[in-house]
């Protein structure tokens, strides 16, 4: 059974937002990294850089396929996980916690009304 946590919010693109005042956490859920499968590859987004809601920020390859990495707010990366660069592996292994991506100072906290609550994802994987 896929897991979804109840304090977050979702995309559409399958990915995890945990907002702490006007910060994000981000990553992929347990579902995309089920879908995808081995995770072998992750491109980080740049540290400093301004990105825009919906635009690509990353890449992860598994064994199966390529997956673009889209922001879910627009903003400043704060911080990228860079243990993942030796590890993608921990994306499978403990998505929402070793497995996060960026940390993400968000420009415009109303586009965080665009996101799904933990009820609202689970209807759209289940």
């Amino acid at each position: 059974m896929t897991e979804v946590i109840e304090d977050l919010k979702y995309t559409d693109n399958h990915e995890w937002v945990q907002i702490d005042g006007d910060k994000i956490t981000y990553g992929i859920t347990d579902y995309a990294q089920e879908e995808l499968g081995d995770i072998v590859y992750i491109e980080l987004p740049l540290v400093d850089e301004d990105i825009e809601k919906g635009e690509v920020m990353g890449v992860v390859e598994s064994v199966k396929t390529v997956s673009d990495l889209h922001s879910p707010v627009s903003g400043t990366i704060l911080e990228v996980n860079e243990e993942l660069e030796a590890a993608p592996e921990l994306i499978n292994e403990e998505p929402f916690s070793k497995g996060w991506i960026a940390k993400i100072e968000i420009d415009d906290p109303s586009e965080l009304d665009d996101l799904l609550s933990a009820e609202e994802y689970k209807e759209e994987v289940d």
